[in-house]
């Protein structure tokens, strides 16, 4: 899915009902910054959304997912491209993890390694433990920092109160409490603190 043309085609037709975003959000019982965040291609309207923004703009959602008006003959075969796109994202998204945890997991055994080594190689100078210790803890740090990175960035947090989906910061990401697929962070768009869900697709 294209965020850009589809932030776009909302703002057309919002703009072609005289609506203002406020107005729009006020519809949806969101905040503008949110329909702005949308017109922007910075997020796509999550799910509870999409049917009642379709109601207020007058379209279905297939063409909110593609982003222009689409004929009858044209339907079915944009409903199939954008749940081919919708599989493939998420498709995209766990490889992503996957690989996440596998950076992960290669930085901790490097340190695993350095520390054995340091203990049963005997004819070691000090200098060499030394340095393997420090190559250990720098590839693990290195292997969570990319990680960290890619988890944070592959598919986005669903707020529990507003249902808001949203890319935290590093900061936040890293501080909050976690399961294995939630995270405690801060939700932008309603403030609560709450353990927010990670989607893989946006």
């Amino acid at each position: 899915m294209n965020q850009i043309k589809t932030g776009r085609f909302i703002m057309e037709l919002r703009k072609s009902k005289n609506l203002t975003q406020k107005q729009l959000a006020e519809k949806l019982n969101i905040s503008d910054k949110t329909v702005s965040k949308w017109e922007c291609g910075k997020g796509m309207p999550e799910i509870s959304l999409m049917l009642p923004l379709c109601e207020v703009l007058e379209i279905n959602v297939n063409e909110l997912l593609s982003g222009e008006r689409i004929s009858e003959n044209n339907y079915h075969r944009k409903a199939e491209e954008n749940m081919m796109n919708l599989i493939k994202e998420k498709q995209e998204n766990k490889r992503k993890l996957i690989i996440a945890i596998i950076i992960a997991l290669m930085g901790v055994s490097m340190l695993v390694v350095s520390i054995m080594i340091v203990n049963y190689e005997t004819g070691l100078s000090d200098f060499s433990k030394i340095f393997l210790i420090i190559f250990g803890v720098i590839m693990t740090i290195l292997g969570i920092v990319i990680s960290v990175i890619i988890d944070r960035e592959t598919g986005v947090f669903e707020c529990p109160e507003c249902h808001n989906c949203f890319t935290p910061d590093i900061k936040s990401y890293i501080m909050g409490a976690h399961t294995p697929t939630k995270r405690k962070l801060k939700c932008p768009e309603c403030g609560a603190t709450k353990y927010c869900k990670h989607k893989l697709v946006k």
